[in-house]
């Protein structure tokens, strides 16, 4: 039987304790020590499980991805000419420099390639869609989820399989696993 290891990893930093403390002594950062549990077997150490070995760029085959053009030629353009499929892009900046009108009015665009699942930890469903009527949204195919626990984001995607998931924001989202 694996035996339980508790340890607190500072969620400003990344420092780790085997005890609580109210104020990390790396970074200084209140309340940020967050208790985590895990299997003294299964622990991942990279020394045992690396088994690949390193490939020269030269020798790297390259494939054109398939692209989903979002539609607003400015944010095609700093993606590279659009979202490519299985990559994760993080949008940050100030608050209130308008992230969340930018990730709906992205959003609606995308439906064009399938369904789309906007995520908000933050605004009520009623909030989002003041915005989206604002924008001129309309769409059959955008799904709006008012969410912060990550186990419930994952059972809606496996339920409607979007080609796309929009969290706003990423700071908001939990898992009971942690």
């Amino acid at each position: 039987m694996s035996r339980l290891k508790t340890t607190y990893n500072c969620q400003q930093c990344g420092f780790q304790t085997l005890k609580w403390l109210g104020k990390c002594p790396e970074c200084g950062a209140w309340s940020s020590l967050v208790e985590e549990v895990e299997l003294g077997e299964t622990r991942w150490k990279i020394e045992k499980e690396f088994k690949g070995e390193p490939t020269r760029f030269s020798d790297v085959i390259q494939t054109e991805e398939d692209r989903l053009n979002i539609g607003i030629e400015e944010f095609d353009r700093v993606l590279g000419g659009g979202l490519v499929r299985g990559s994760v892009i993080l949008i940050g900046g100030d608050p209130g420099i308008g992230k969340s009108t930018l990730l709906l009015a992205s959003s609606a665009r995308l439906t064009r390639h399938g369904k789309v699942l906007y995520v908000s930890g933050e605004e009520s469903l009623a909030q989002i869609k003041l915005r989206g009527k604002r924008l001129g949204i309309q769409s059959e195919d955008l799904y709006l989820l008012a969410e912060t626990s990550l186990e419930e984001v994952f059972q809606v995607f496996k339920k409607i399989s979007p080609i796309a998931v929009i969290l706003d924001s990423v700071q908001t989202l939990y898992s009971a696993e942690l």
